[in-house]
């Protein structure tokens, strides 16, 4: 249970530790933002295969059965996502700017709360990701998914906070909302290890649930943020370094 709660809360403070650093930096460029973003794509792509898919055939037995059932699974968490990505509210509230005073910031706070509340919705079964990992009684895969989880972490909290604070929100407030998007990888951190713990026999699907996850965010979200702004070269060998790394980061550990 020890690492599990280690797990949870470093994956949760790479995100804190990111908005740290967005402070410091403020308004990175867009290369340096798609640099890091395409190289935490590849960083996923990684925990996703290895330290997710892989092991959902294997703990399914192989065969037929066992492949129905990680494909399945990969469906089922990318329309899950898809799904919750369509019904994100709009929450001005949250940003302590009055809309009607400020009425030339609505569709800019609209856009950027969406943003914010599509890093938390994603944060929820990235934590669930790490937490389900721990299920397999396979620490350096835990480790490998949890790892590449806190890695991609850093840049999206540096990336939301530059937008907040233009937006006219005070530091303090912009640090909670960025602070609690972590934590809402904590609680699916424990969600997905308790939720394993109770029933072996979901493994495989919790684990290609959360694979599909993951995959959705860099085929849907990543890999076109990073395309988008003229840096597509230098964000194709990011993500293929990203990729590597942590491959290499899986045979030394395994």
């Amino acid at each position: 249970m020890y690492p599990v709660l280690l797990t949870a809360f470093g994956v949760g403070g790479a995100t804190v530790f990111g908005a740290l650093l967005g402070f410091l930096f403020k308004k990175p460029s867009h290369k340096l933002n798609d640099v890091l973003l395409s190289f935490a794509a590849g960083v996923m792509l990684t925990a996703a295969v290895v330290g997710l898919v892989l092991p959902s055939l294997e703990y399914g037995g192989g065969g037929i059965r066992a492949l129905s059932v990680t494909v399945l699974g990969l469906f089922c968490g990318a329309l899950c996502l898809n799904l919750i990505d369509k019904l994100v509210p709009h929450l001005h509230r949250i940003t302590g700017i009055d809309n009607e005073l400020h009425p030339e910031r609505s569709a800019q706070i609209n856009k950027i709360l969406l943003f914010v509340i599509a890093i938390a919705i994603h944060n929820l079964p990235e934590g669930i990701a790490a937490g389900v990992s721990f299920g397999t009684d396979d620490i350096s895969g835990a480790l490998i998914v949890a790892s590449g989880i806190a890695l991609q972490n850093i840049p999206e909290g540096m990336v939301i906070i530059a937008p907040m604070i233009s937006a006219g929100m005070s530091h303090r407030r912009t640090f909670v909302i960025a602070m609690m998007t972590g934590v809402v990888e904590v609680l699916g951190t424990l969600i997905g290890y308790f939720a394993v713990s109770i029933s072996t026999i979901i493994l495989p699907f919790a684990l290609a649930f959360a694979a599909g996850t993951m995959l959705y965010v860099i085929s849907d979200e990543m890999i076109p943020e990073t395309h988008a702004h003229g840096n597509e070269r230098e964000a194709t060998y990011a993500l293929l370094a990203g990729f590597s790394v942590m491959l290499i980061f899986d045979v030394l550990l395994g």
